[in-house]
């Protein structure tokens, strides 16, 4: 794995598409440059501080939301004197988003008044009343020709279906639920499915024309559902919840198959491979060396720089069963409390999902749906800031804001240590090619390409307890 060296970012970081720009904003500008040589290509600057990024799904335009203005500027990265500005006036912007088709561009008001489509085209506008929510509650089939909008009125929720290509309501239908949270299209675009707020726990599915197909509801009187997500091959359908479980719906009967609980004691028996983050002290005989007291200090000093702490890096320990993972106590007076599942996401092949128990934060569990049992488990020293598959193969990488990266395949585990000083990775992205990683820090950025699969006998190893940082 390479590193690049690291650049400044006081905002949104992102991809396009393509995997062939990324874009980073700095305060007010807009700066665009080529993955691979990281060389600015397009500099763009904009009215106020950059709050938002997003590309267009052909990567040819890139929007930047401004919120405090409130406003919205698109730019186009083969014709750098277009551009476009968006004004709401009095009714502000709060959220931005692309259509489909990367020629209109989505807004929602301020306080939820109203969502608004702007064309890129014609400059022509389409107003959908009271939106649900300000970023959520919008989504869009994979063909990209309907888009499904959660809408309250009359203290009743509703879906609007539009099309995207004259962007005409072609049908509304009301939701059986109290308090509408998201909606969210199958991956085969033959379903939508809706779940209420946290305080029930209610899954509903529903054809386009509107029909429920299914209700599901796994208990009553107590917090509901917290993460949902479809597999990419679209036969199952994952919820968690504040109970500390996950359950797996099939697409044919919308029947749950299977329950996978997060319990702080891990028995037997169970198959998984338990990977503890530990340190690893340098192993140096210096007994006959004889170092100058600058020079020593010098060495811990850099050390402490890049994140070795005085010489110590870490490795996982594969570790027994049974054993006790690390939880906290949800605090029982303060609203959305920190306990269930926080994260979910599927690996590419749909093989793979990995969640988080948001009430055990340093740890993430790994499933495997064809033999419906915990693959693995990851337990790291600090809470698991950001979690990401590889778009191209089961391959799982992680953070804790700390200097190091974290992998994990089905053969193995390892940590990388980031070879830059004071450099500390809050967030991470995959580009759509998998080639190369966004490694965020607070103020800065760097990428990591990757150069090649690890080895399957050096991962076998790492499995037998000898992970150590590269």
């Amino acid at each position: 794995m390479d590193f690049t060296e690291s650049y400044k970012q006081t905002g949104p970081c992102c991809f396009s598409p393509d995997a062939r720009f990324l874009a980073s904003a700095v305060d007010y500008r807009l700066v665009v440059r080529d993955v691979v040589s990281l060389k600015v290509v397009q500099l763009f600057s904009c009215v106020d501080k950059i709050n938002f990024v997003e590309w267009a799904p052909d990567s040819e335009y890139i929007l930047c939301g401004l919120y405090k203005r409130p406003m919205v500027q698109a730019w186009s990265l083969s014709q750098p004197d277009w551009t476009c500005k968006i004004d709401e006036g009095s009714a502000g912007i709060a959220y931005a988003r692309w259509s489909p088709d990367s020629r209109h561009i989505l807004t929602t008001s301020e306080f939820q008044l109203r969502l608004t489509v702007w064309s890129l085209v014609n400059t022509e506008c389409v107003h959908v009343q009271w939106p649900k929510h300000v970023s959520r509650g919008v989504s869009f089939t994979k063909d990209g020709k309907f888009a499904a909008i959660c809408t309250r009125r009359d203290c009743k929720d509703f879906i609007n279906l539009l099309s995207c290509h004259s962007w005409g309501i072609m049908s509304v239908f009301a939701v059986d639920t109290l308090d509408l949270a998201g909606v969210e299209w199958s991956p085969d675009d033959s379903a939508i499915v809706a779940w209420d707020s946290i305080l029930e726990y209610k899954v509903l599915i529903y054809s386009p024309d509107g029909r429920c197909l299914f209700k599901y509801s796994a208990y009553e009187s107590g917090l509901g559902v917290k993460t949902v997500g479809w597999s990419p091959c679209g036969q199952f359908l994952a919820v968690g919840s504040y109970d500390q479980a996950v359950r797996t719906l099939n697409h044919l009967t919308w029947k749950t198959f299977a329950e996978f609980t997060h319990s702080a004691s891990i028995r037997s028996p169970c198959n998984a491979a338990i990977f503890k983050e530990v340190d690893d002290p340098w192993q140096l005989d210096m007994s006959d060396l004889c170092l100058s007291e600058g020079f020593s200090r010098n060495m811990l000093d850099n050390g402490a720089e890049n994140g070795t702490e005085g010489g110590s890096r870490v490795k996982y320990a594969v570790m027994d069963i049974p054993i006790t993972l690390p939880s906290q106590k949800p605090a029982s007076d303060k609203p959305n409390p920190k306990q269930g599942i926080g994260m979910l996401s599927w690996s590419n092949d749909s093989h793979y999902f990995f969640t988080r128990n948001d009430n055990m934060p340093t740890a993430l569990w790994i499933w495997d749906i064809c033999r419906l049992e915990l693959a693995a488990v990851v337990v790291q020293k600090d809470p698991i800031r950001a979690a990401a598959w590889d778009p191209t193969c089961p391959r799982l990488v992680l953070c804790t804001e700390s200097p190091h990266l974290y992998i994990w395949t089905p053969s193995g585990a390892c940590c990388v240590n980031i070879p830059l000083p004071n450099f500390r990775i809050v967030d991470l992205k995959w580009n759509s090619a998998g080639s190369c990683l966004l490694l965020k820090d607070r103020d800065s950025f760097c990428c990591a390409a990757i150069v090649s699969a690890l080895p399957e006998e050096e991962l076998d190893d790492q499995s037998d307890d000898t992970s150590e940082d590269e």
